[in-house]
């Protein structure tokens, strides 16, 4: 059963009130329940102990209230090893998410024997979020649970939560392997919510750009806290919410505001602790605003917050509506207010707020047969139990011939018709479901005086066997309460910031992915971390670690990405028409290779490029793929005839491209790229790819409705009320590199051109 209904219209209690009436007239039953955070499952079970007893406080009386009946407990990355044992034995409602399902709870069923046994609910909330890489991981974790459940001789029914997305039974389907009943009835009380799409000021005489959404999300949010009001804002970047923060507590203190001790950040990479602190202190009203990723997006229930500010277009409408839905989840009147950005679809959407409003929200895309995700799972399945020779069928189409595959390269080993995972370790451990890579880098602070070395030691020791985050900070810091030798300090131009009372102990500050690891903590990098600047000393790459100084600077630092695309494989290929004049679109698998080649320093008050650095980090690949646009001979001929170029065009139609696709193709910006090359086809053409090993289907999706995709372009093009190009539709043509931080337009890429692109379009469609 799937219930797909707005936010704060109790679609909780729809799988709540079948699961307790089964646990209590079944003292043995259980149920599962997988949310994607660990913020939204420790608000739910602040929901399960209200209903349960009333009081949300998870203390030992209520616990023994409990234990007659309904027994909830929350297993995450966070609980203690004694209460895991406990809520193993005891609890019948287990509050998790598909990460530690993953890597903790089926690797090591036989721990959770009593539990699978018995199992009678399996609940998967806020569906919509299982899209791309995670969708395709989750629907693989799914299908390994139901097995190992089949192994104990349980069969649960699944039930499904989401808020309005427009293929909920599709997408709930492709998950759990299931057919799927909707439940859409939304019938929910709400408050009024006021909803203002708020456009910044265009500057300079040109007005080709526009002040900051970040700038105006800053002024809105500090006169929402001088009101009296709660206030969230979501950003799209972490290094956004950290800057948010800082810029907040800055304005509220020049107010003379007490108000500026009560503004946080909350993204990942926090520790748990300070994370779980910051939720505490939401839900409880001491704090009054949070700047935050959309890591508090999902389901989180704030009954105090009065006003969300979204910064920027969340990508999706299906998150946007998210988003707003976290202020005024009771009966009391709310705010939303979206800030635009200057980027074309952001602008298209203020243009045309009958869309935003009229449009249903995106079909979600995943992909669970991606072969790179399928060699992950089968690995792991392998490991939980034998597979027979028609496991890897229930996995999809594809995974038998990657059975066959690890097969051959003695990944698993075939013994008797049944296959065993040959490695030493649990295979889980070194995946991850929501990146790409599946590492971690650990930031480390440096105290005054100490050397990097002995912890890298300590890391290296760890490799081949990954540890988790908590477990790396407790080797590092047994092994660094010994007498360390003091090497110099920082750089002369940084400003040490304060000593701190143990300077003995390495300390963990933070967790980074290793994927964004080289964009965020390169060499020299301001790392912006909890209102405060560090200053990054050492990335090393084999020991993911990045060893950063408190320090003070005026500044923050954005990385420079330049990337490479060859093809390497068509898969398909079709023409706009049967001559091939207009244009030639072919899907095919590519290689990708990017790196961090430079930084840019911003001056924090004024917002200004004051300079660059170099930055020297080996490029890192991508197996993908792809979908590439050739303009046919006739297109080429009548814009050469124009005065035009193709190049300035097609780099044109790429900037429209990669913010157009999101609203073609359910996914963020960042999960898509593209490039404008000519090195390997032998000809120009646009190349639009997936940013994940073996492709999300993003691109796919793109490739099928690539007249969708044109259309949205040429009209968000035409629209824009700039002459020459801006920020807002192609790009700026006079500068390089562009300054909406496009890292393909760097070092010989051609340059947009706003009637070449325009041409271009008319000619295409």
């Amino acid at each position: 059963m799937f219930v797909v209904t707005g936010t704060a219209s109790g679609n909780t209690l729809c799988y709540n009130l079948p699961i307790f009436e089964a646990c209590l007239a079944n003292p043995e039953a259980r149920a599962l329940y997988l949310f994607p955070t660990k913020a939204l499952a420790q608000d739910q079970l602040k929901g399960l102990l209200e209903l349960i007893h009333g009081d949300a406080e998870d203390t030992p009386g209520n616990r023994q209230r409990q234990s007659a009946n309904l027994r909830p407990g929350v297993y995450d990355g966070d609980t203690p090893t004694a209460q895991r044992r406990r809520i193993r034995a005891e609890a019948n409602l287990v509050l998790t998410n598909p990460d530690m399902l993953h890597a903790s709870l089926l690797p090591y069923h036989p721990k959770w024997a009593r539990v699978l046994s018995e199992l009678k609910y399996v609940v998967v909330d806020e569906v919509h979020t299982y899209r791309g890489i995670l969708g395709a991981n989750v629907a693989c974790v799914l299908r390994r649970l139901q097995r190992v459940c089949e192994h104990y001789g349980a069969n649960p029914v699944f039930l499904a939560a989401s808020a309005t997305i427009a293929n909920p039974g599709e997408l709930t389907a492709r998950l759990i392997n299931r057919d799927v009943q909707v439940i859409d009835n939304d019938g929910a009380p709400r408050g009024r919510k006021h909803f203002v799409m708020w456009n910044p000021t265009p500057l300079g005489k040109d007005q080709l750009a526009r002040r900051s959404a970040s700038d105006d999300a800053v002024w809105l949010m500090s006169e929402a806290l001088e009101d009296g009001a709660q206030a969230l804002a979501f950003t799209r970047t972490r290094q956004a919410a950290e800057l948010i923060h800082r810029y907040v507590q800055d304005d509220l203190r020049e107010r003379n505001s007490p108000l500026a001790e009560s503004v946080r950040a909350y993204r990942g990479g926090y520790l748990p602790n300070e994370r779980r602190q910051i939720e505490q202190d939401l839900f409880s009203g001491n704090l009054r605003g949070v700047a935050a990723t959309n890591a508090l997006e999902m389901g989180v229930d704030i009954g105090s917050l009065d006003v969300a500010i979204l910064v920027n277009y969340p990508g999706t409408i299906a998150s946007c509506w998210q988003q707003a839905g976290r202020s005024g989840r009771r009966n009391d009147e709310s705010l939303a207010v979206l800030v635009a950005g200057n980027d074309p679809i952001d602008q298209f959407l203020l243009r045309h707020p009958g869309y935003f409003f009229a449009q249903s929200p995106e079909h979600a895309v995943v992909d669970p047969h991606n072969p790179y995700v399928l060699a992950n799972h089968l690995r792991a399945a392998a490991f939980e139990l034998p597979l027979d020779e028609q496991t890897p069928a229930r996995f999809g189409e594809a995974a038998p011939a990657v059975a066959d595959l690890l097969c051959e390269e003695s990944e698993l080993s075939n013994i008797d018709g049944r296959m065993y995972y040959a490695g030493g370790h649990n295979p889980a451990h070194g995946v991850s479901l929501r990146h790409m890579s599946d590492n971690t880098f650990s930031i480390v602070l440096l105290r005054d005086g100490q050397q990097r070395s002995p912890l890298r030691d300590v890391v290296h020791a760890g490799r081949g066997n990954p540890r988790s985050s908590q477990q790396f900070q407790n080797i590092a810091q047994k092994e660094n309460r010994r007498q360390r030798p003091r090497v110099g300090g920082a750089s002369p131009s940084i400003q040490r910031g304060r000593r701190h009372e143990n300077d003995d102990v390495f300390e963990v500050i933070a967790n980074v992915d290793a994927i964004s690891a080289p964009e965020l903590v390169y060499p020299e990098a301001i790392y912006l971390h909890n209102g405060e600047t560090y200053f990054v000393r050492e990335l090393d790459l084999d020991g993911k670690v990045a060893y950063v100084e408190r320090c003070e600077t005026d500044y923050y630092t954005q990385a420079v990405l330049e990337s490479d695309v060859r093809i390497q494989r068509a898969a398909t290929e079709e023409s706009s028409t049967e001559d091939d004049r207009t244009f030639s679109l072919t899907f095919g698998e590519v290689d990708v290779t990017w790196q961090t080649v430079m930084f840019k320093k911003i001056k924090f008050e004024t917002r200004e490029n004051v300079g660059y650095g170099p930055v020297d980090i080996p490029a890192q690949s991508l197996p993908t793929t792809a979908f590439w646009l050739t303009p046919g001979d006739d297109v080429k001929v009548r814009l050469k005839s124009d005065g035009l170029r193709l190049g300035e065009a097609l780099c044109g139609l790429r900037n429209l491209a990669v913010v157009a696709l999101p609203m073609v193709a359910m996914c963020d910006s960042r999960d898509i790229s593209g490039v404008v090359d000519s090195k390997n086809l032998g000809h120009t053409a646009m190349i639009l790819y997936d940013r994940y090993p073996g492709g999300l289907g993003y691109c796919e999706k793109g490739y099928h409705r690539i007249g969708d995709l044109l259309h949205l372009c040429r009209e968000m093009i035409v629209e824009c009320p700039c002459d020459d190009g801006c920020p807002s539709c192609v790009g700026l043509p006079n500068l390089r590199p562009a300054i909406h931080s496009d890292p393909d337009l760097m070092r010989g890429y051609p340059i947009p051109n706003k009637h070449a692109t325009t041409r271009l379009l008319e000619l295409l469609t």
